[in-house]
């Protein structure tokens, strides 16, 4: 009996030792991810998933499955050309012959610039590739070497620097997609732009007056604007205007001829009393504006006696 249950306490024992390291051994699968994390989970060092969830997680404990949390909201930088190293240092040099490229116009410009990113693939950021910082750089270079090799120098440093970031992030990232780098871009921005020391001056003096032209060609075009509209407005009027005149012509000389054709008819059927009509009327429309004078027969001096005075008087009261 003594034998039996030393037996079973012996099992029991093993049995919890047992269980306990099992629950300790599961206890290292946990994991905890934070907002902006991803985990990749790797099952005897072969890609299984990626884990993007906030929240405690668990996989299958070392060393079947490992993991390797990879932060995925942080946006980073890379400068190129503007760290503002010492004037003498190595740095220094090794950042103007980075910032110096050539135009299309076979000219040289220093190009400082800055690229935004982040990581939008965990696994390929971690695992595609050894460095993918260096890659960013070197293709990074490339890209807007790449770019600026196809604008003028003036369009670089002026009209064309928009156009100039828009291609480089596409080309960039193009790139980036091929070497499964697993970075996104996020922005391109050409920080200092300058033609070389040696020529700033000239190319200053060339800056300022396209600035001039440029104000010009503005106060032009807004003078313009100003003076359009008023000049079209005039012109719209002056041509209801004279549409207007001619309608009122056409109409009125209708009018007439259609009185003329009515009045030719009457004419026709009794031409007396037509005649006498017509004689009547420009009578009246005669006499009005006419002075009327009386002068009596067989007087020396002629008297004279202004009707015309006393009608407006006698109209008046």
């Amino acid at each position: 009996m003594r034998r039996s249950v030393a037996r079973t306490l012996a099992n029991v024992t093993l049995l919890a030792a047992s269980l306990g390291v099992l629950a300790a051994w599961a206890y290292f699968g946990f994991y905890q991810l934070e907002p902006g994390q991803a985990a990749v989970i790797l099952r005897f060092g072969e890609y299984v998933r990626t884990e993007s969830d906030p929240g405690l997680r668990w996989h299958l404990p070392p060393p079947i499955e490992d993991h390797e949390v990879v932060n995925v909201a942080s946006i980073d930088k890379e400068e190129f050309g503007t760290r503002g190293a010492g004037a003498d240092s190595p740095t220094a040099a090794a950042e103007r012959a980075e910032a110096s490229m050539q135009t299309s116009d076979n000219n040289i410009v220093h190009v400082g610039f800055v690229v935004q990113y982040r990581i939008k693939d965990a696994f390929a950021s971690r695992y595609r590739v050894a460095d993918p910082r260096e890659i960013l750089r070197d293709a990074a270079q490339s890209a807007v070497r790449g770019v600026v090799g196809r604008h003028s120098i003036d369009g670089v440093l002026s009209s064309e620097r928009g156009a100039v970031e828009a291609e480089s992030e596409e080309l960039l990232q193009e790139a980036l997609d091929h070497y499964e780098s697993g970075l996104e871009v996020i922005g391109i921005e050409l920080q200092d732009v300058s033609p070389p020391p040696d020529v700033r001056s000239a190319f200053d003096d060339v800056l300022a007056a396209i600035q001039d032209r440029n104000r010009a060609v503005n106060e032009a075009e807004g003078y313009a604007n100003e003076v359009l509209p008023t000049a079209r407005a005039q012109a719209i009027e002056a041509v209801e205007s004279a549409r207007g005149y001619r309608d009122a012509k056409i109409a009125e000389a209708s009018g007439e001829a259609a009185r003329f054709r009515a009045i030719a008819a009457e004419y026709a059927r009794a031409p007396d009393v037509v005649r006498t009509r017509l004689f009547l009327e420009t009578m009246e429309q005669v006499l009005p504006d006419v002075r009327t004078v009386i002068v009596e027969p067989g007087t020396a001096v002629m008297p004279y006696l202004p009707l015309d005075p006393l009608r407006a008087a006698e109209g008046a009261r």
